[in-house]
């Protein structure tokens, strides 16, 4: 049995290192439970939980975004877990460690001397925290441990072709189908990786001074990839996720300097990590002040500058930034996101870019470490004390970010103090009260979201369900309406109005919102079950009147929608045994009891009937 090298024992001894931190830093996140929108992305989402959902998720999916090979992840987790948000947070979390880990093998094929720095560096900074302790963003670790895959690959791929002279050599054409492929998995995880075929070119510049002719032709498998989904994306986008959300990001001028002010804010965040929110102020950009494009000419001089030292330090510099700017180009509002009409920036939009800051601040570590070798060493006790006590103070801010995702009500009041327009914090706060109980504190945050954006069907629908809670049946429906007037096409309003007009003693319009509900989302099974009920009802109400001949049309349309209605069946076989239709009633008895075999009433008039009929019981 081989002795494992000294390189092993350090590179192992680096790994665990790097997973022991991660795993404290993320520990008071793990047993946080669904916050924002975990509950659309898994806890209820009709793909995910229910029967025949994996194939939808490729073809016919009812999603804002088409991210297929994140949401069948999910689907399999439900399927293993539940509701068990413990277990969604472990594994991403395991993906996170992977990614940090792939991260170090990258930056080691790159040449840096401290890659597994970078991975390090990656596991405890703050602005990562947020695409780790989110359930919902589990699309980020998972497109970025393809993205990741890829990139090394593409690395061998082109050490390979270098080496033999020629990109048709077996081992360059293994690694390069390898790279592909990972990369279409990434762009089916979240598409924001497209920027990765003008990655690979930039890296060429890094590595040679030029872009030669093969590294055109080489990229432009992955160009035609993300042009086709990122077109995907765009499209569910505009006409899903966005719904009737406006962007008030005003013409292109405007686009222009949020776009600037966007990277000013994404780097800033990235070298001074204080002050992280999950919802950060929307600045005014409409119309835009001369100010607000100082980013932009701050960025082009900077990387001019970068441009005139390109034979020497410069290089690495651009490489490092170029990938940060390339990778947050999707993001920066060129092309309206829903997530935009909450805030211009995020911090889980940096969870990728960010690789390109960290990168490059490891680079330059090396260099000094260089610098440093053989010198005194006091100097050399400076610069490791000074890189334990930026990770220390890293990894204690990450894990106080961690912490706010593990307790809901805490996240969304922090956010509150330090950014109080946060109409959607007011919401989520909002929630989490009524679910906890607390509706009369629910209504006050759902009211301040409608002072703060008085157009909002969220905060109307909201609190005309905590309304409901608290038997406020007629101001309920007032603010459903005014929901269902802001966003016609919300099947959760139709659903809520009709059951607060059912309520209310309003049957016959309780159904029309219910049939509009199903017209909207023909699979919305809370609306058809309540459709169901609704005609079971009138027909109850028919047979109290003695419209007999009615009320078997009611029940007969209620079985339609609900078959597995047993007490419906019941009362159908009452009435048609009424009308002397023995065999039908028998049957529908029949059926009753199969679908509740302990009812002995049911068994009782069944062997009633079948003795009238003249047979068995």
């Amino acid at each position: 049995m081989s002795v494992p090298s000294a390189a092993s024992k350090s590179a192992l001894l680096k790994a665990t290192l790097v997973v022991a931190v991660g795993a404290w830093i993320y520990w008071p996140a793990l047993h946080g439970g669904w916050i924002w929108d975990d509950g659309a992305e898994i806890a209820r989402n009709p793909v995910i939980r229910g029967s025949g959902g994996l194939a939808r998720i490729w073809v016919s999916p009812a999603t804002p975004d088409y991210f297929p090979l994140k949401t069948t992840l999910q689907w399999f987790l439900w399927r293993l877990w539940g509701d068990d948000t413990t277990a969604y947070h472990l594994v991403t979390l395991g993906l996170h460690l992977l990614n940090a880990l792939l991260f170090w093998r990258l930056l080691k094929k790159l040449g840096l001397r401290l890659a597994w720095l970078g991975g390090l560096l990656f596991v405890v900074h703050p602005i990562v925290v947020e695409s780790v302790a989110w359930i919902a963003e589990l699309k980020n670790t998972l497109s970025l441990a393809f993205l990741l895959a890829a990139m090394i690959a593409y690395i061998e791929y082109d050490d390979a072709t270098v080496a033999a002279e020629a990109s048709d050599s077996s081992d360059a054409r293994i690694a390069y189908l390898r790279s592909l492929a990972f990369f279409v998995l990434a762009a089916l995880s979240k598409s924001s990786v497209v920027m990765f075929p003008f990655t690979v070119l930039l890296h060429a510049w890094w590595k040679r001074g030029r872009i030669s002719r093969r590294d055109l032709t080489a990229s432009a498998p992955f160009f035609a990839a993300s042009l086709i989904l990122g077109l995907v994306t765009v499209s569910f986008q505009q006409h899903r996720a966005l719904a009737s959300w406006s962007i008030p990001l005003g013409g292109f001028d405007s686009r222009i300097a949020c776009a600037g002010l966007a990277l000013a804010f994404y780097f800033w965040k990235s070298v001074i990590p204080v002050g992280l929110l999950p919802m950060y102020p929307q600045w005014s950009v409409d119309p835009p002040s001369i100010v607000q494009f100082l980013p932009w000419l701050v960025l082009f001089a900077a990387l001019g500058f970068f441009w005139t030292q390109r034979s020497t330090w410069g290089r690495h510099v651009i490489f490092g930034t170029g990938f940060f700017v390339l990778n947050l180009l999707p993001v920066l509002g060129f092309v309206s996101m829903a997530y935009m009409h909450i805030s211009w920036v995020a911090d889980h939009l940096a969870y990728l870019p960010i690789l390109g800051l960290i990168g490059l601040g490891v680079g330059g570590a090396g260099r000094l470490a260089d610098g440093m070798a053989g010198g005194r060493s006091c100097l050399r006790v400076w610069g490791i004390g000074g890189v334990v006590l930026m990770v220390g103070a890293l990894a204690w801010e990450s894990r106080s970010q961690a912490k706010l995702y593990g307790d809901e009500e805490a996240l969304w009041s922090r956010t509150l103090r330090e950014n109080p327009g946060a109409w959607m914090a007011h919401i989520n706060l909002g929630q989490f009260l009524a679910q906890s109980g607390r509706a009369e504190d629910a209504l006050g945050q759902f009211s301040q979201a409608l002072r703060v954006r008085p157009d909002l069907p969220e905060a109307y629908y909201n609190r005309g369900s905590t309304l409901v809670q608290l038997g406020r049946t007629p101001e309920a429906i007032a603010d459903f309406e005014q929901a269902l007037r802001l966003q016609p096409d919300s099947v959760d309003a139709h659903i809520n109005l009709g059951n607060a007009l059912a309520r209310s003693g309003r049957l016959p319009e309780a159904m029309g919102h219910y049939e509009a509900a199903l017209r909207i989302q023909p699979d919305a099974a809370d609306a058809r079950n309540f459709l169901a009920e609704a005609h079971f009802k009138i027909g109850d109400d028919l047979v109290r009147s003695r419209h007999y001949a009615q009320a078997i049309g009611e029940y007969r349309q209620s079985l339609h929608l609900r078959p597995e209605n047993a007490a419906a069946h019941a009362h159908l076989a009452y009435i048609l045994a009424g009308m002397h239709q023995l065999p039908e009633a028998i049957d529908e008895l029949r059926e009753a009891l199969r679908l509740n075999p302990d009812d002995a009433g049911t068994r009782a008039n069944l062997a009633r009937l079948q003795a009238l009929q003249g047979s068995t019981p």
